[in-house]
């Protein structure tokens, strides 16, 4: 999803590096964005998506409102409100939002976990708005526009639903007639309104939409939506997801297996192997399909952070170091993954490294916003690390961070008493 984010983002005039995505579990249809430029996608939204431009078309539409100015959802931007929600093993389901534009992708739990938040409505100008700014980036990036229109056209009938009715992201993006006529023009007025997705595209949106399910839903779901008779490619690929998650190993590596034997470079097969292995408890066996994914994608954050967990369970210190050092670089590119930071913490403890385990703790608290935490581990990390150091003064900059966070927050809660 990611490599549909960075350019857009960029016809936006927005620094791809700056905006976040997440990916929410959740199978109503919903996006949304808050302050601090996230973008919250949810599950159902992606798959409910029959083509790539229209997922491209619901991006560029959020990405309309973080250049518009649009934020209606602000508890969503502190980290504190969401941070707790991060899958601190998300390995598998992160995958599918991977490739390499430099927006950070991350993995929540259900949204009923984020409590009684409420989405308050765009004004019908914002949407417009929104709209025309979408249609823009399209026609910046010789994309066509009409994948939009096609997903409100999709959802027409919303419209004359009462609110309780509607889809929560029709809730807070009022749809009309009027908008989507209006949107149309535009569209139509582009050289790029006939430009289709190209194959590949259409098959990273399966192959993306047949993991999710694999992940999110339940393994009879999923048996019932790619029965043994469908082999394709995205069938075996949820069918293997269920096998495991319905811990039959046997089947699924074979469906797996047969995905490697027909396309031995896809690095996410190899991937989703290890992940079928290490979870099983062959951490040892994992190591070889780990070493492969990264071996076929050697720059990905993520599929470092795989081969980082197989290493560990090897339990000797020249695999540790190893999986020390493939840490340290997945985490030069995402710096939030509270997962990686946590594994860090691990491996260092492991061979030792006392202070640096603990610094690495810190940091793995801040990236989920549990400031207290963050600041305790923060300090003690501090008190053994040597004075100046990079570690120590990143360590300084948690404290004082967070601790000015917290005391603000006492200072609101101080407030509200009566």
């Amino acid at each position: 999803m990611i490599d549909y984010t960075k350019p857009i983002l960029l016809a936006a005039g927005l620094s791809p590096s700056s905006v976040d995505l997440y990916l929410v579990n959740d199978p109503s249809l919903n996006a949304f964005v808050t302050r601090g430029q996230n973008i919250f996608l949810h599950s159902g939204i992606i798959l409910q998506s029959d083509t790539p431009n229209q997922l491209k078309g619901v991006i560029a539409h959020e990405a309309g409102h973080i250049a518009g100015g649009h934020i209606v959802r602000s508890d969503y931007g502190n980290r504190s409100a969401y941070g707790a929600m991060l899958i601190a093993a998300g390995i598998g389901i992160a995958a599918i939002l991977a490739g390499e534009a430099e927006a950070g992708a991350m993995v929540l739990g259900g949204s009923q976990q984020f409590g009684q938040l409420e989405a308050l409505a765009y004004s019908r100008t914002n949407e417009s708005a929104a709209d025309q700014y979408a249609a823009q980036y399209m026609e910046a990036t010789k994309q066509s526009g009409q994948g939009l229109i096609d997903f409100f056209d999709r959802f027409r009938a919303q419209e004359v639903l009462s609110n309780a009715r509607r889809y929560p992201y029709f809730r807070g993006h009022p749809l009309s007639s009027d908008r989507i006529d209006a949107l149309r023009e535009v569209v139509d007025e582009s050289e790029y309104t006939d430009v289709k997705d190209t194959e590949e595209e259409q098959y990273k949106l399966e192959m993306a939409k047949a993991k999710l399910r694999g992940f999110l839903e339940g393994p009879q779901v999923v048996f019932s939506k790619y029965p043994p008779t469908d082999q394709s490619q995205p069938a075996r690929y949820a069918r293997s997801v269920a096998h495991f998650k319905a811990a039959d190993l046997k089947n699924a590596l074979k469906e797996i297996d047969s995905l490697i034997l027909e396309n031995n470079k896809n690095p996410y097969f190899f991937e989703l192997k290890a992940q079928i292995l290490y979870e099983s408890g062959q951490g040892q066996a994992s190591l070889k399909p780990a070493r492969k994914a990264l071996e076929l994608k050697p720059n990905a954050p993520l599929l470092k952070l795989a081969l980082a967990q197989s290493l560990l369970e090897e339990s000797d210190d020249s695999s540790t170091f190893e999986a020390i050092k493939l840490l340290k670089s997945a985490l030069n590119t995402e710096r939030e993954n509270s997962y990686a930071w946590y594994t860090l913490s691990r491996a260092y403890g492991e061979v030792g490294m006392k202070a640096e385990a603990k610094y690495a703790t810190a940091e793995q608290a801040y990236a989920i916003g549990d400031l207290a935490r963050a600041s305790s581990f923060a300090k003690r990390a501090q008190t053994d690390l040597e004075r100046g150091n990079p570690l120590w003064r990143r360590a300084s900059d948690i404290i004082v961070v967070s601790d000015a966070q917290l005391a603000k927050k006492n200072s609101r809660n101080r407030g509200r008493k009566p």
